[in-house]
């Protein structure tokens, strides 16, 4: 009775929303299959961790713990504007960027407004504009598994409200070059707000002809933010921040009308201001994890399995087609206390994406794929 009563006050954008995939946890798997090593390779971390100094600004935090954080995050604002050339008012900070995400549907979503993404997607760049009643335009790879730069001209010019380009791709590593990102920028009307997502930008700046997207919608009067976080590169997923560079800062205080207050904790705060004065430690852990992905991918390649396809990647995994379903093999890796994440997307039932994990963990992967798939 309840359930039913509960079910009929549910906005009707609700019940066809699919869950986001987080996948396991390293304790759900060391009960469930009694492993006693756990390779952590689903979630696309950060193998190295954090800078040292970011365990030194949380020393004595406790003290705080009483009193909210700075609502505003002013510290760590001008610190990324003093960096990155943009104005503090024209950055925005997140509980995670995927949270700036939902800010930007909320705000700027209404029931059948139009967003382009691409397929296989982020799961949240299709369920957030979803919860908001818009229709999710889903654009479909290059059978090399690249962007089809065509197609995606094409959608833009049609004018959709929002498109979500994440580049490089999250799940699948590709990316568009400088080049091919000023064909997108020429294509889309100006009324079309731009949202690129650099999750993984760290990485893939290392990438030849990757854009510097910051320096080329500045000379565009069209509305954009780009996205990046510290989850990843600055090893601090566990604490979720992330932040946003606006078009203008008009832009971004709409986006304050939706957003929570105290969004970001004291410790994120604390944790990214000092993780974003060391540089170094981030630039070296990136340099490694980049080393590790070429490395993995020959591995990958010299196991000669049929039908085994990598895709080109600049971000810190692989999105692999393992020609045959990903279930048993997921199973198999699961056994042997590896976790990866099998993709779920109708069409990539087949693919698996890894993260590029520590040296160890990369090869205890590679030998478990090769027994698995008998090669």
């Amino acid at each position: 009775m309840n359930a039913t009563v509960i079910r009929e006050l549910v906005r009707p954008e609700v019940p066809s929303l699919p869950p986001y995939n987080a996948g396991l946890s390293s304790e759900a798997v060391r009960q469930r299959y009694g492993a006693s090593h756990i390779s952590r390779l689903a979630s696309n971390e950060n193998p190295y961790g954090a800078s040292p100094a970011v365990a030194k600004a949380l020393v004595g935090l406790a003290l705080r713990a009483g009193t909210y954080p700075d609502a505003n995050c002013t510290a760590l604002r001008s610190a990324i504007a003093d960096r990155t050339g943009a104005r503090a008012e024209e950055i925005v900070i997140g509980n995670g960027s995927e949270s700036i995400l939902q800010m930007l549907c909320q705000a700027f979503l209404s029931p059948g407004d139009r967003v382009l993404t691409q397929r296989p997607a982020f799961g949240l760049h299709e369920i957030y504009p979803r919860m908001m009643g818009a229709q999710v335009e889903l654009l479909a790879l290059t059978p090399s598994l690249a962007f089809d730069l065509d197609v995606w001209c094409e959608a833009l010019a049609r004018g959709p409200k929002i498109a979500m380009l994440a580049n490089p791709s999250n799940p699948v590593g590709c990316m568009f070059d400088a080049k091919a990102f000023a064909r997108l920028l020429a294509a889309t009307p100006a009324g079309t707000l731009l949202v690129i997502d650099e999750a993984y930008y760290e990485y893939a700046r290392l990438a030849s002809g990757f854009p510097d997207a910051l320096a080329m919608l500045r000379e565009q009067s069209r509305p954009w933010i780009v996205l990046r976080t510290f989850s990843k590169a600055w090893g601090l997923a566990a604490l979720r921040v992330g932040y946003g560079i606006a078009s203008d800062a008009s832009l971004v205080q709409w986006l304050d009308r939706v957003r929570t207050p105290f969004n970001v904790n004291e410790a994120a705060q604390a944790a990214a201001l000092a993780a974003w004065g060391d540089t170094a430690f981030m630039e070296q852990a990136v340099a490694e994890t980049v080393r590790q992905r070429e490395s993995m991918e020959r591995a990958l390649r010299a196991l000669a399995v049929p039908g085994l396809r990598i895709a080109p990647s600049a971000a810190n995994f692989l999105f692999i087609d393992l020609a045959r379903p990903n279930g048993p093999v997921n199973e198999g890796l699961l056994a042997r206390g590896i976790i990866v994440k099998p993709w779920k997307e109708p069409g990539f039932e087949d693919f698996i994406r890894v993260s590029i994990g520590s040296a160890e963990d990369n090869a205890r992967f590679v030998g478990a794929l090769r027994e698995i798939l008998g090669a």
